[in-house]
């Protein structure tokens, strides 16, 4: 058969057809290794106060209740950005505003290796949280720019996988950093300032690196921005015509305030495990603080499986509610066992590597169930308030648990509270009520 020239397409008009696996591809391999390694700075830098904490309580004397409270005062700063942060990114521009993020959050977490009081810790901390405030739910919106329905979980599953693999690969760099007094500097401050520079660097690079939307992408032919723009446009006009909410009305929709105490009733638990997490393997182990952050590497390595799991099976079912919910109530099964007493700390490692798989199994199901079903604005609106919650319930759970531990609650109370907070948010989302099938635009058909 004879095949038309180069020549001929052009004079005829004709467009080279498109590939959509391949152009699926090609879209996924240019944003989510950046937005990924976006995100494992951003978790390091909010979380690795629990790794410095071992260090820090010898150092500073700060109480448990002194910690509890610091570790929550971020999530206060966080929410006040939530919703303006998302909207910037749909509105104007997610690259110019993820590199201010970058850069101003990673001052500030350089800025708490100076802390020498209580409060001095409280404003870094608080800083820190309003510094880094908008950059995930403007994430989520920003994979609206770039993924359909039906490739946003996955999408989604490779942003949360950044956060237990940052954990992972955190502990064991900052137990190396904590051993470490160069000129004369305790190693915990030389963990927050080398561990804020990368965020600095990155916001450097970002300006160069993302792209906003497709049709600035230069790495795109012409006939794939357009068949990618046209794909984006007509999900979000079949979502106009099916009658969904204005940006207000999605307040006051019943999912969305069912995603809210959701995730709030499950972060609650999930964002004082982060960061307590170090603590009480130490405390049970009876081990180093360098084994301590060990142990609490391997929790996070198992939650990378987790991730990948949920990303993989929700994808490849359509089913996005009870894979989350599965996940927060098997995640209160295993945590709720390792608080059973008597236990060698083996068995209760155990329970834990059982707890990190789940416990990161629910966060891709759960954050694309708002952007299936609300207009580009109403899904901005509704993501950015139900962070808030999210991260509002990282402030109580932190808060509470060092209440506990300073009223003299050991550590296997303090996981029964964790276990039921994780037990309530399924609850919560089991009520959820979503179509039974997922709409055609939602399940594409795939070469």
């Amino acid at each position: 058969m004879i095949q038309p020239s180069l020549s001929s397409i052009a004079v005829s008009g004709a467009a080279p057809p498109i590939d959509p696996d391949a152009l699926r591809r090609k879209v996924a391999w240019r944003v989510l290794p950046l937005v990924f390694l976006l995100y494992i700075v951003a978790y390091l830098d909010r979380a690795n106060a629990g790794f410095a904490k071992l260090a820090m309580a010898d150092d500073l004397k700060f109480s448990e209740a002194v910690f509890g409270f610091g570790f929550g005062i971020f999530f206060i700063g966080y929410l006040i950005l939530e919703i303006p942060g998302a909207l910037i990114v749909e509105r104007w521009s997610a690259r110019k505003w993820f590199a201010r993020i970058l850069i101003s959050w990673g001052l500030c977490s350089a800025l708490t290796a100076c802390v020498q009081t209580p409060m001095q810790f409280y404003v870094a901390r608080f800083l820190l949280g309003v510094a880094e405030a908008g950059f995930f739910p403007g994430i989520i919106v920003y994979f609206t720019h770039w993924f359909t329905g039906a490739d946003r979980a996955r999408a989604l599953s490779g942003l949360v996988m950044a956060v237990p693999f940052s954990l992972a690969l955190g502990a064991p760099v900052s137990a190396l950093l904590l051993k470490v007094h160069w000129l004369g500097i305790a190693g915990w401050k030389w963990m927050f300032l080398l561990e804020g520079l990368p965020a600095v660097l990155l916001g450097v690079a970002t300006l160069f690196l993302l792209t906003d939307r497709p049709r600035d992408a230069k790495w795109l032919t012409l006939a794939e921005r357009d068949w990618l723009t046209a794909q984006l446009e007509a999900e979000a006009r079949a979502k106009d015509v099916s009658g969904q909410p204005t940006v207000w009305e999605a307040l006051r929709q019943r999912n969305v305030w069912l995603l809210a105490l959701g995730i709030f009733a499950t972060n609650t638990g999930g964002y004082a495990l982060t960061f307590w997490l170090p603590t009480t393997v130490k405390n049970l182990s009876g081990g180093s603080n360098s084994d301590a952050l060990y142990f609490t590497g391997l929790f996070y390595v198992c939650g990378l499986v987790g991730v990948f799991l949920s990303g993989q099976s929700s994808d490849r079912t359509g089913d996005r509610k009870w894979h989350c919910v599965a996940g927060q109530v098997f995640t209160a099964f295993f945590l709720a066992g390792s608080a059973i007493p008597g236990q060698p700390f083996g068995l209760v490692m155990g329970w834990l590597c059982l707890t990190g798989l789940t416990a990161y199994f629910w966060p891709s199901p759960f954050w694309a169930l708002p952007t299936l079903t609300l207009t580009a604005s109403a899904a901005a609106v509704s993501i950015g308030f139900i962070n808030m919650c999210a991260n509002f319930a990282g402030y109580l759970g932190n808060h509470h648990i060092g209440w506990l531990k300073a009223h003299g609650f050991g550590d296997r109370a303090c996981l029964l509270f964790l276990a039921g907070c994780y037990l309530l948010g399924g609850v919560v989302i089991a009520f959820m009520r979503l179509p039974p099938k997922p709409s055609a635009l939602d399940s594409p058909p795939r070469k």
